[in-house]
């Protein structure tokens, strides 16, 4: 939901009454509530004329939707099976279609990070591990760093080697944390943690705290703290920095080690790449990338890994910020 998005459906349920968007509200997710409440609030006075258009639109969207399917549980239970397959799609069904129980786990994700941090920090690191990964990365990311750095590393270690959850080790933290997953039973095992899920949580720390956990995870497992680091910013993340970063990185690069690197990229960020160079220079990008020969894969990702070793040299140094939160972060 973009921002328009959360001003119109804070205007919407301003408009509706309390009673009707308190039972809205029920129906939605943690940051959804907090988005859209946090937009209410600011909503002091507005027009008549913005409720009105509000109004309207909200009519012209509701008045195109009908019933789709005769059976929408039967349309979503097979539409899942067929997609994911009867393990991962077991895993939500139950959550989908009796309604988010929100006792347990998904409770955690309605608390503070501090709260949650109260909680869990005298549990075992693996226990602390096992739930984290079944938060939103950015709540775990803030849960960690209400720890000590020691038990910080620990957790964000056993979350990189944790491959996925036995239903009976989810049976055993429900004893903590009450019902996690329904169906439990038809699961083989849930695919959760791993060296990706450890790296998007340690993206959102930001800071020099990143580099600290991974050099206390080097100690033990040089391997494992490479994988981490190698997915902790990947080649198309380079879209989620700004124009001065592009421009930064751009700097510190080759044009044939950039063509390169480009053969597999997501479109977006090759016109972030060429907005951000000259025009003579993005012409010449262009023809060259269009001239360019089939490259084998493993070259492409060894242009990439060399890029990002100079994103990262540059963000060391402070030139460029590509962490997700910290205080070093770029306004």
């Amino acid at each position: 939901m973009d921002d328009e998005g959360v001003v119109n459906s804070a205007v919407l349920l301003m408009a509706l009454g309390e009673d009707t968007a308190s039972e809205v509200f029920k129906h939605l997710g943690p940051k959804e509530v907090q988005r859209i409440g946090e937009a209410m609030a600011k909503l002091k006075t507005t027009t008549r004329e913005k409720v009105d258009a509000v109004l309207d639109k909200f009519h012209a969207e509701a008045g195109r939707n009908g019933s789709l399917v005769e059976d929408t549980d039967q349309y979503v239970r097979n539409v899942l099976v067929r997609a994911l397959g009867e393990d991962k799609a077991g895993m939500l069904l139950d959550r989908i279609l009796q309604g988010g129980d929100v006792s347990g786990i998904e409770s955690l994700k309605w608390m503070d990070a501090v709260s949650v941090s109260e909680l869990i920090r005298n549990e075992h690191p693996q226990i602390i591990a096992s739930i984290l990964v079944h938060l939103e990365r950015d709540q775990s990311c803030d849960i960690l760093m209400q720890f000590p750095e020691r038990l910080r590393a620990d957790v964000v270690l056993r979350i990189a080697t944790l491959d996925g959850i036995q239903p009976n080790a989810l049976r055993e933290l429900n004893d903590v944390l009450a019902k996690v997953l329904a169906g439990g039973d038809r699961i083989k095992k849930a695919k959760l943690g791993g060296s990706k899920t450890a790296a998007e949580i340690l993206n959102f720390m930001g800071g020099n705290q990143d580099a600290a956990v991974i050099e206390t995870i080097r100690e033990s497992d040089p391997d494992l703290a490479q994988k981490i680091l190698d997915q902790m910013f990947t080649f198309d993340d380079l879209l989620k920095l700004d124009d001065r970063g592009i421009q930064a990185v751009l700097r510190e690069v080759q044009t044939d080690q950039l063509v390169i690197a480009l053969k597999s990229a997501d479109p977006d960020l090759r016109e972030k790449i060429l907005r951000n160079m000259s025009q003579r220079a993005a012409e010449g990008l262009r023809e060259d990338l269009e001239s360019r020969g089939p490259v084998k894969v493993s070259e492409v990702e060894a242009q990439q890994k060399e890029i990002l070793k100079t994103v990262r040299r540059l963000a060391e140094e402070g030139q460029i910020s590509i962490g997700g939160g910290g205080e070093d972060a770029f306004v």
